[in-house]
């Protein structure tokens, strides 16, 4: 997966891309809908959900992350004029964070401790099987992590909006009003500023990669709770999301710091066997003002929908001889 993250340095070039991220996001979120809804496994999918919402572990990130973006909307960050980068910079890792505690917990709550106290015994004694548990605590969990990045996302991009008029005023320049009016049947209402709207535009693509990048980790950390509790599972995921998002830096050094064959062999095997967690980041794209390519996405999106695909594929086969009794 280097190839992937070398394209996201090479080919971020200024394409808006909000549009398709967008279709994207909702094409997710019916097809969340659709499966919870329409197939046997969505009744788990539910309940994992209803759980993985009503645990306190949800309130208080939710609560944190929130706090965390209004302290980093206010505070200098002495970038001489590019604090609200730094501001989607910091507010995506906040999403990106959360998220993937919210998975790597719910996964270990859910499905280990149902196993250890053997309500997946009584689950699995009604009409459902195995598959079909492990598929819906996996879409449980997105759903629950999709609940959670929608008021997190809305949060960010309201001070998205109202950051750049902030920076503007504390460097004393042209403010750029709220709103300017526009004509629409044949009379003027109030619209958001267009400049506004492409800043918050810029870190679409980012929540999207954010999203995806938090199914694959949430894949594996359904897969490693089938077998192992959960304290293991936390710090394997932790381990994998550091790695992961290392390995292009890895590889690349190994060939041309270290030289030495053995090492490079190593970094590549790593960077073969775990996901490579960089192609779902956008902050050199952010740091050069430049957007995210609809090809990018198409690309992060089916890479991510590979590597979660495998990932369960694998939790199916370690759960299917698990012992339950």
């Amino acid at each position: 997966m280097n190839s992937i993250a070398l394209f996201a340095q090479q080919d971020l070039i200024n394409a808006p891309s909000w549009t398709l991220s967008w279709i994207v996001a909702l094409g997710l979120l019916f097809a969340l809908i659709a499966f919870s809804y329409g197939t046997r496994a969505g009744i788990i999918a539910r309940a994992t959900t209803k759980e993985a919402i009503r645990q306190p572990l949800f309130f208080l990130l939710l609560a944190i992350s929130a706090g965390i973006l209004v302290v980093n909307t206010f505070m200098p960050f002495f970038t001489f004029g590019d604090d609200i980068r730094v501001l989607k910079n910091c507010g995506l890792a906040t999403l990106l964070i959360s998220g993937m505690l919210l998975a790597v917990w719910t996964a270990g709550t859910s499905i280990t401790n149902e196993i250890d106290g053997k309500t997946a015994m009584t689950l699995l004694s009604k009409p459902i099987n195995r598959r079909q548990f492990i598929l819906g605590k996996y879409i449980g969990i997105l759903q629950a992590v999709l609940w959670l990045f929608l008021p997190l996302a809305l949060i960010l991009a309201f001070f998205i909006f109202y950051k750049l008029g902030y920076d503007q005023r504390e460097s004393s320049a042209e403010v750029t009003p709220w709103f300017q009016a526009v004509t629409m049947m044949g009379q003027e209402i109030p619209w958001p500023h267009p400049e506004r709207i492409g800043a918050i535009s810029e870190v679409i693509p980012g929540i999207v990669l954010a999203f995806f990048q938090v199914a694959v980790l949430a894949a594996i950390s359904v897969a490693i709770a089938t077998r192992l509790p959960m304290v293991v599972n936390l710090v394997v995921c932790f381990a994998i999301f550091v790695v992961g998002n290392l390995t292009p830096m890895l590889v690349t050094q190994s060939k041309t710091v270290i030289q030495n064959e053995f090492v490079t062999f190593v970094a590549k095997l790593i960077a073969t066997v775990l996901p490579s967690l960089e192609s779902f980041n956008i902050y050199a794209a952010l740091a050069t003002g430049h957007s995210v390519p609809p090809s990018y996405l198409g690309i992060a999106l089916c890479y991510g929908l590979a590597y979660a695909t495998a990932t369960i594929l694998l939790a199916f086969m370690l759960f299917e001889d698990r012992d339950l009794a």
